[in-house]
């Protein structure tokens, strides 16, 4: 049976999914408030900058892939506006239940739906744009949904990848010692839970580095890719363009 990584552990393929479904219905409640603890409040900042780069315009069709919360689908819904669709999906069903009871309570009613991204139940060519923030070092076969992402892209649509990346060298120790040391203890009191913390850390470090994945996108389909780097490398934005 094939393995891969659940962070630093080695698991069967089969369950790292079973795993990474279990991290996400312990954290789904307070996720929120600890992606504001866990970065300070810059995670808004990093999202509203991938809004501004998606540079959505009415009538557009947008697919959210790993939507969790809802943070990118709402921004997207109010650029695409009445004539457009957003599509909010993610393979947690307690994740997509807050962001979808979120998104209801601002007025926002869009289809919503538990997908695969290895997966992806739509049409070859239907979106003018697909985003993943913060959830494409949890798949499994990341080569495969990157391939997806592809095919659901019309020629010269973009994919945007928002994730955390490889720090600079001279910032990594107090990086580390932040991930291993702070995280875990916030993630016990705040979400009564350390170890989903300390994965999230672990999942990082494994990760592909900002030029790996340039040259896993472009493998997939994407014959121009840019890379944003952000706090110093901690987080990179990677925009590809379908051939």
């Amino acid at each position: 049976m094939s393995q891969t990584h659940f962070g630093y552990e080695t698991v069967d393929e089969t369950e790292k999914a079973t795993r990474v479904r279990g991290v996400f219905d312990s954290v789904a409640k307070k996720y929120d408030v600890m992606n504001d603890l866990m970065s300070g409040g810059m995670h808004r900042a990093w999202k509203k900058y991938t809004v501004a780069v998606a540079n959505l315009k009415a009538g557009d069709k947008a697919l959210d892939i790993a939507g969790g919360t809802g943070d990118l689908a709402r921004a997207f819904a109010r650029r695409v506006g009445p004539t457009g669709v957003v599509v909010h999906t993610d393979i947690n069903e307690a994740m997509l239940r807050v962001g979808r009871d979120r998104l209801i309570d601002e007025g926002l009613v869009m289809p919503t739906s538990i997908c695969d991204a290895e997966k992806l139940p739509f049409a070859t060519g239907q979106f003018d744009l697909v985003s993943v923030a913060f959830g494409l070092r949890n798949m499994t076969h990341k080569d495969v949904a990157l391939a997806e992402m592809n095919r659901v892209l019309r020629p010269g649509g973009r994919l945007l990848v928002l994730e955390f990346s490889k720090i600079a060298a001279p910032l990594q120790k107090a990086y580390d010692w932040y991930s291993f040391n702070v995280l875990p203890k916030v993630g016990q009191l705040v979400a009564g839970d350390a170890e989903s913390y300390r994965y999230l850390a672990e999942s990082i470090r494994m990760h592909p580095d900002q030029a790996t994945l340039k040259a896993m996108m472009k493998t997939a389909g994407f014959g121009h890719v840019d890379v944003h780097n952000m706090a110093g490398g901690a987080v990179a934005l990677h925009v590809g363009i379908k051939c």
